[in-house]
Order: structure tokens, then C-alpha cells, then sequence
């Protein structure tokens, strides 16, 4: 039987985890007090929720919302988990895979989650590589844009055209 303070727990996690869309899972060890403050106060600014677990009691909140890992890794050792809307998993890997952070060596990826489902270490890691919020907007945009700026482009071809061809007989016809 569990004690009074897992039940606390589990009752807490099941309640941060509740309506959470996406969570980066990462190995964070070996950070100085310094690093992991400066990695905290970077998601804090992203608005991603950090906190480390237990991996027995992340295993039983995780199981209640049919979420399991592809690698059975992924929740053994030091844990932390990095949660939040879907957005804000993706900048928590964006974070974890920084070139400081990744050049210490001190954190890696075990795993993630993105709308319910479980990705491995690859996967989380494959996160950082996806485009922010902003970028798929102008990325958006240009589709949109670039038929019509091609149909402006030929509408506007045509007149442009026969002005050159009017032009180009008025200077014949002045050097005569």
C-alpha cells in the first residue's frame, strides 16, 4: 500500500499532467546549481512547468492517461519533465538542445509526449527541430501569397508588354 505522501504526490502530478499537451523527458544530472537555475529560469520564460519525479509515480500518471514509451529507458534514472501546451514542449527541446546546453553534456533526451503520444529519445529530440509558432505563420503566408503575387505578376504582364512594344515604335519612329 502506498504511503500517504505517493498518494499526494500522484494526486499532484495527475493534476499539473491533467490537461497537458506535450512533455519533453530528460536525464538532468550533473548540473551545477548555477546551469540548472539559468536551463529553469530559460523555460520559465518559454512559460514550460519543469519539475523532477519520481519515475514509479511519473510510470502510474502516465499509465491512467495510456501513455507508455516506446524505450523502456525513458523513465529510469534522474527525470525530469519539461510540460505544458504543445508549443511549449516544442520550446522546452529547442532549450535542451541548445549548443551551450548540449556542449556541457548534462541533459539528454529520454522521451516525450506531443498530444498523446509517446515519442522516444530520437523523437524528443526531432521537437527543437520543429519551426515556432511565428515562423509557421510567415512559412504559411508565403504560401498563401506566392500564387496570387504570380497571378498579380501575369495580369500585370500584359499591359506592361504592349506599353514596351508602344514604346519601342515611338523610338523607331523619332529616329527617323
Amino acid at each position: 500500500m502506498p504511503n500517504i505522501v505517493n498518494k499526494m504526490v500522484v494526486a499532484e502530478l495527475e493534476d499539473e499532467f491533467k490537461d497537458v499537451e506535450g512533455m519533453v523527458l530528460v536525464s538532468f544530472s550533473g548540473l551545477s546549481v548555477e546551469e540548472s537555475d539559468g536551463l529553469r529560469g530559460k523555460l520559465a520564460e518559454k512559460n514550460v512547468n519543469f519539475r523532477m519525479v519520481r519515475n514509479s509515480l511519473a510510470r502510474r500518471v502516465l499509465a491512467d492517461k495510456d501513455i507508455s514509451f516506446p524505450e523502456e529507458g525513458a523513465l529510469k534514472g534522474n527525470t525530469g519533465v519539461a510540460y505544458g501546451d504543445a508549443e511549449a514542449a516544442v520550446d522546452a527541446a529547442k532549450i535542451f538542445n541548445d549548443k551551450d546546453v548540449r556542449k556541457a553534456g548534462k541533459v539528454a533526451f529520454k522521451g516525450a509526449v506531443l498530444e498523446g503520444n509517446a515519442l522516444d529519445a530520437k523523437g524528443a529530440k526531432a521537437l527543437a527541430d520543429l519551426p515556432d509558432r511565428d515562423t509557421l505563420h510567415a512559412m504559411l503566408l508565403g504560401c498563401l501569397a506566392g500564387p496570387s503575387r504570380g497571378l498579380a505578376t501575369v495580369i500585370n504582364a500584359v499591359p506592361s508588354s504592349v506599353a514596351r512594344v508602344i514604346q519601342a515604335h515611338v523610338d523607331e519612329g523619332s529616329d527617323e
